[in-house]
């Protein structure tokens, strides 16, 4: 059975209050669609948790600047003025994580795990308020699982199933959203019948996938 839906049906599945997790790297791999209509449909009250906050005109920034999230969990907001502004307006709460933390913990939140022990952070304003665990000798800070009730991603190339292949850098954070969400849904730029992938392009196995919007032919 097809997974495609419309974009329509695709935002319709975000609401007012939900946690969202979206790929992109500086608006690279973002779902700029997804975005779009996110924006034109004016959900809010979102948890965002992304790389980064984008541009105020590209990629998750867009959101930013429309206000749309209470709180923004993220691992650099600066190359967004108005994320800065907002932060430190208290108008928006922002979570700073490093960033080889941040994607630990949404696999660990995709894969079952526990959590995450790092030395990232130690003696630093990140480890206010955590859970320090010692092992043999040596003190970790215990980072815990993230997840969302729906990841937004981006996509080279995805069959019917969401079987999913990617350009370049545009992997980044989209390889393991998928699997610490609720409700994965991938804009690609195009759609192939089942089949027509060779199984060695496949980087992300569609059974993470539950909705796939084809940005191709928008």
């Amino acid at each position: 059975m097809s997974k495609l839906i419309s974009l329509e049906d695709a935002v319709d599945l975000v609401r007012d209050g939900d946690t969202i997790m979206v790929g992109g790297f500086l608006a690279v791999g973002t779902p700029e669609r997804l975005i779009d209509a996110l924006i034109a449909k004016g959900v809010k009250n979102l948890t965002l948790i992304c790389n980064d906050t984008g541009f105020i005109d590209r990629g998750v920034g867009k959101m930013v600047v429309a206000k749309m999230f209470k709180k923004i969990m993220a691992s650099h907001v600066g190359t967004n003025r108005e994320t800065g502004r907002q932060m430190l307006e208290g108008e928006t709460e922002i979570v700073l994580i490093p960033q080889g933390t941040l994607i630990e913990q949404i696999r660990a939140g995709g894969f079952g795990l526990g959590g995450v022990l790092t030395k990232t952070g130690l003696g630093t304003e990140v480890e206010k308020g955590k859970q320090i665990i010692e092992v043999d000798g040596e003190r970790y800070l215990l980072e815990k699982p993230l997840r969302a009730n729906v990841a937004l991603l981006f996509a080279e190339k995805a069959d019917e199933k969401g079987n999913l292949t990617f350009h370049g850098a545009t992997r980044n954070f989209n390889t393991y959203m998928g699997a610490a969400a609720d409700i994965a849904i991938v804009e690609v730029q195009k759609v192939v019948k089942v089949g027509e992938m060779c199984a060695d392009e496949v980087v992300v196995p569609g059974v993470f996938i539950d909705h796939i919007v084809d940005g191709g032919a928008l």
